[in-house]
């Protein structure tokens, strides 16, 4: 999660929580970042001491292309599997491009008109050799089953690439000469940030110390000024695009210690270096920007890893392939989907959606089924909390009647409000603690939601794309179009405030009941649609709760009242004997 979308989690929750708690005139007087060693075993990994991790930023010129066209004709060789279709380069014996082959590059079915995703490496091609190692001509030896092997035309190198399932790449590296593979570096590729408004660009690392580290997400990062930029998440657009006035297109910074894997990343899509038998030393990245913004928009991003020892082998793994929870799992990079301090939370939530997804093939519906689940599990939390709401207003003519009779005595009636609690049987934090344990579940939500491939392009009813704001006649309606969610999400929530027993002060509690839907509707107006189709259902259900809870009162309560039996009518022949 970047810095904004950290704020706009932290102003949600403190809105959540005003709202459970403002109101109640009477009351009693980061992130762990420690990661698990990645499924794929890094042996060097072991033998590195912890160090800090330095960063440095300096501005640099366009940098040139890694692999200058030589005189040679270049040849292209094609190795492919069910997920991926890499073209190898004999211009470096490198990926120059990569196709995710079962994800389309725009809404729909993939077809000839709309082409798989495809990854561009062509700046810099992936797994390129710079340094000593640097031959830019490489011929063709063998090519069998998922493997392909080059030879370098000098001799000093020779190469064979892997394709592997679960979009992995291999590169096993055999040097003439250690000193070929000292002080090198190996192209990490490139990566463009996406169409989408919420798109974002990126930089992530596990250090030797097992901390992940976000580089475009915390301005306590040195790199974040070259990634940060724009309004990432559709949000409020707390604090606003900085300036670009002055800078050049293209900067650069490095990373000068052991890493364990780094990943290149935009909102949907990751090139990361997963492995290697021989210990990096950092990386070095340029980053370009949308040159005819007057803002700082990051454009693309390209990456080496570097190596400062030299072998006669090295063997280099990397994953080309979609945010995937369950694919970065297995490659040992969890923390690329920036789940953070809530990945508790999350990771069953991935999970459910996806397995939702399988018994009714459509995300929309899916998370209607989750916000269901959800509803459910924490149905008896908020029928205690309601329920506590309730008697908490019962008794607030007798708990003014206290602060009115004790107001020059405080510790009086603190000790006189307890009193009151114990005898009716009341207690205030009831009515709270049940929501306030909600608050992550919301946050965890917003987290998936926000970040899912899966949901790419997902349809549902009116909807063209779960993952985008709805944006319906865009061309007649401000603010990039009409969002039919965000108003009807408004509308519950003003609903359900109607609904929820008020404790409070009345003037405070009507100005909440309008305040919340207003600031909700302005904060979700713009965010992917998913969230506002979740929160919807959720305040239809909460809704729906409130009114079946009331009916259940009312029935209680007329089972109470005494019968009432009507006199027996006086007839002529009563009167008589009477």
């Amino acid at each position: 999660m970047n810095k904004q979308e950290k704020i706009i989690c932290m102003v949600l929750g403190l809105a959540l929580m005003w709202c459970f708690f403002a109101g109640r005139s009477s009351k009693p007087a980061e992130q762990s970042e420690a990661q698990a060693q990645p499924a794929v075993t890094n042996e060097v990994s072991q033998a590195v001491a912890p160090a800090e991790t330095k960063v440095s930023v300096e501005e640099k010129a366009e940098p040139k292309k890694v692999v200058e066209a030589p005189k040679v004709p270049e040849e292209i060789v094609v190795l492919e599997n069910d997920e991926l279709k890499l073209e190898l380069t004999t211009w470096g014996g490198a990926v120059k491009t990569a196709v995710l082959k079962k994800i389309s590059s725009q809404a729909g079915e993939i077809s000839e008109s709309n082409k798989p995703v495809l990854l561009d490496y062509s700046l810099s091609p992936l797994g390129h050799l710079n340094g000593e190692a640097d031959s830019v001509v490489y011929a063709l030896k063998s090519k069998e089953g998922g493997s392909v092997v080059f030879t370098n035309v000098n001799g000093g190198v020779e190469r064979k690439i892997t394709l592997k399932s679960g979009y992995g790449v291999v590169f096993e590296d055999a040097f003439a000469e250690a000193s070929l593979a000292k002080g090198n570096s190996m192209s990490l590729g490139v990566m463009e940030m996406g169409k989408g408004e919420s798109d974002i660009l990126s930089v992530d690392s596990l250090d030797a110390n097992g901390k992940v580290i976000h580089y475009g997400d915390s301005d306590e990062t040195a790199l974040y000024p070259l990634l940060a930029g724009g309004t990432a998440a559709g949000g409020c657009g707390c604090g606003g695009p900085r300036s670009a006035k002055g800078e050049g297109e293209w900067r650069s910074g490095k990373v000068d210690s052991f890493q364990k894997w780094i990943a290149l990343k935009n909102r949907f899509f990751v090139t990361a270096l997963v492995n290697s038998d021989q210990a990096n030393a950092g990386f070095s990245v340029n980053v370009s920007r949308e040159m005819a913004l007057d803002t700082y928009r990051p454009k693309a991003l390209l990456a080496n890893v570097l190596f400062a020892d030299g072998a006669s082998k090295r063997t280099t793994e990397f994953f080309v392939g979609p945010k995937n929870q369950s694919l970065l799992w297995e490659a040992g990079m969890k923390d690329v989907m920036e789940f953070g301090m809530w990945r508790w939370v999350c990771y069953p939530m991935v999970w459910a959606l996806n397995f939702f997804h399988s018994i009714i093939p459509n995300y929309g519906v899916a998370i209607i089924l989750l916000t269901i689940l959800v509803r459910l599990i924490f149905w008896p939390l908020t029928r205690k909390s309601t329920e506590g709401m309730k008697k908490m207003q019962e008794i607030q003519p007798l708990l003014k009647e206290l602060q009115v009779k004790f107001k020059d005595n405080p510790q009086r009636l603190q000790q006189e409000t307890w009193a009151l609690y114990r005898e009716k049987k009341v207690n205030p934090m009831s009515s709270c603690l049940p929501m306030l344990i909600q608050i992550p579940i919301f946050i965890a939500l917003f987290n998936v939601l926000r970040s899912m491939v899966e949901l790419r392009y997902a349809s549902f009813l009116w909807i063209p794309d779960l993952s985008e704001p709805e944006h319906l006649f865009a061309s007649v309606f401000p603010f990039g179009g009409l969002n039919i969610l965000p108003l009807l999400m408004a509308g519950t929530m003003f609903l359900q405030s109607k609904l929820t027993p008020s404790t409070g002060d009345k003037n405070q509690q009507r100005m909440m009941t309008v305040f919340m839907p207003l600031m909700m509707l302005f904060m979700f107006y713009n965010f992917a649609s998913a969230l506002s189709l979740y929160w919807t259902v959720s305040q239809a259900l909460s809704i729906l709760q409130m009114w079946l809870m009331r009916r259940e009162t009312q029935r209680r309560e007329k089972a109470l009242e005494p019968e009432v039996i009507d006199p027996p009518q006086t007839t002529r022949q009563m009167r008589r004997h009477g």
